[in-house]
């Protein structure tokens, strides 16, 4: 079996029973934020294209590429579609002429000759765009497993496929906070590096769970060439940004397993696999070239800026005219109330109104009342501030997921008072009847019935209430707090209150030492 690195998520798999082209991105994606890091334009993206089959994990669009699969991967090629609850990737494939569609189900291996796989879907409201998914490649000769940037819950289902030669996984943020939010300078400082501290820990838990003798980190960092992102690269100019490359992760990955071999994955690295032996070369990079990429980052960095500024103008030359603000609030109000009607648990979870200030419209998402309408000026808990130009043209495009677009380009600002709040940008994913009415129904089912777990000194419910994660594998507790490491949720055992966000309680008590339990006293869930 044969691996090449295509940049960011992608790669080219060739195996004993065809070839496999995955997550093909070149971009810029995101309103003309996000470029593969490294470049990887020099690629032969004619041949990778030619694959027989083409996966696409999920619709972010730093995964999924319409240009360049338009430009390069023909629309007769077989599409591993993974098992969804909403349709909008396979629309998505057959708007752009893709017909020849298998559906694949989720966890359920298909042969194709020699070759075997398998897509692991992952449908939870804060998965990827509601969805993301895993792939599993086995051909005779080697396995391996392309995890990207899903967080999948159940290992042991997902590696009983087969155990992994090569674990292809996300290291780095795929995020916005904390650099967009008004906030001090030393608390975002502060803020990013528990968030890259976080994404280092939920990292190694696969890492040691899957226990692959070879690992590649990928997908991601970007590169942010827009003049006032460019500053976010990396852990940032000022220390404030959350993004870990390559070599920083496989630096600490070294310290903390070093009997696991580590390798850089960007742009032209092959690894080829046979019988257990590897062996993994570079042919689009130099040595040096890679060397002077990463270790001399900014400078490599600013020769990207200023040779693409081209494809930056060229996407802001793409978006719709600016809509008066009468207009903008008559589409939007049209747009999101019937489906406020629709979010009961939205509007209860979110609890009250959310500034947004576009352009020169200054509007109130009523939740509680299910309202759009111009802002009253009453207090509230979340604002937002983002380019008029941005809301129009997801206006134009009927864009039913402002995560991936609006939200991931970070071209918007943001500031709250008290703690995250998911209900609010899971509404921003779910912009169409299909997707409320889904997760409006998963939030519904999340009423907790599982057996619970004896944990240090505490009786826990087994499920994460967060993703349902099996807490006696990803849970500790410290000082009465326990923490579940796949997101670094937290949770109050004593009220049975969530520390990370409103709403999702826990069941917890303390077992006492003569065997009686003292309950808890946890909240209604939302």
């Amino acid at each position: 079996m044969r691996i090449t690195g295509l940049g960011h998520a992608g790669m080219f798999i060739e195996t004993a029973g065809g070839s496999i082209l995955c997550d093909p991105v070149i971009g810029p994606t995101f309103f003309g934020s996000w470029f593969p890091f490294p470049d990887n334009r020099g690629l032969d993206w004619e041949r990778f294209g030619n694959a027989d089959f083409l996966y696409v994990s999920h619709r972010h669009r730093d995964h999924f590429d319409p240009a360049l699969m338009h430009r390069f991967v023909p629309k007769d090629i077989k599409v591993l579609l993974p098992d969804y609850p909403t349709d909008d990737l396979e629309r998505d494939l057959r708007g752009l002429g893709y017909e020849n569609i298998i559906y694949t189900q989720a966890g359920v291996p298909l042969s194709f000759g020699d070759l075997t796989v398998m897509v692991t879907p992952l449908r939870a409201p804060s998965d990827g765009p509601i969805g993301d998914s895993s792939l599993s490649v086995d051909d005779g000769t080697a396995s391996i497993l392309n995890q990207n940037d899903s967080h999948p819950l159940d290992l042991e289902k997902l590696l009983s496929f087969s155990q992994p030669d090569a674990y292809f996984t996300q290291v780095s943020g795929a995020i916005w906070w904390p650099m967009v939010y008004d906030l001090p300078q030393d608390a975002k400082q502060n803020f990013a590096q528990l968030k890259r501290g976080a994404q280092n820990k939920r990292a190694m838990y696969y890492i040691e769970k899957v226990d692959a003798e070879h690992v590649f980190p990928m997908a991601g960092p970007p590169m942010f060439l827009r003049e006032e992102l460019f500053k976010y690269n990396g852990f940032g100019q000022d220390g404030d940004a959350i993004f870990t490359d390559q070599r920083q992760f496989l630096a600490h990955m070294k310290d903390l397993r070093p009997e696991q071999k580590g390798y850089e994955f960007v742009p032209g690295t092959v690894v080829e696999l046979t019988g257990g032996e590897i062996s993994v070369t570079q042919t689009l990079y130099t040595e040096a070239e890679i060397d002077h990429i990463f270790d001399e980052k900014w400078e490599y960095l600013a020769e990207q800026q200023g040779s693409r500024q081209d494809e930056v103008r060229a996407e802001e030359a793409s978006r719709a005219p600016v809509l008066p603000p009468a207009e903008m609030l008559a589409e939007l109000k049209a747009w999101w109330e019937p489906l406020l009607r629709r979010g009961r648990i939205f509007r209860n979870g979110v609890g009250g109104p959310v500034r947004m200030t576009i352009g020169e419209l200054d509007l109130c998402i009523d939740f509680p009342k299910a309202k759009v309408r111009e802002y009253a000026g009453e207090e509230t808990a979340y604002w937002f501030t983002i380019p008029a130009d941005l809301v129009s043209t997801n206006i134009r495009d009927h864009e039913i997921d402002w995560s991936n677009s609006i939200f991931l380009s970070m071209q918007f600002t943001a500031g709250r008072i008290g703690k995250f709040n998911e209900f609010i940008y899971t509404f921003f994913k779910c912009l169409s009847r299909d997707r409320i009415e889904y997760v409006e129904n998963w939030y519904a089912e999340q009423s907790d019935v599982s057996e619970d777990i004896d944990l240090n000194d505490w009786t826990v419910q087994r499920r994460c209430p967060h993703l349902r994660a099996d807490l006696s594998k990803t849970g500790k507790i410290e000082n009465g707090v326990l923490t579940c490491s796949l997101h670094d949720w937290k949770w109050d055992l004593a009220s049975g209150r969530c520390l990370t966000t409103q709403g999702h309680p826990i069941r917890a008590s303390r077992s006492a030492d003569d065997g009686i339990t003292e309950a808890a006293s946890v909240p209604a869930a939302v």
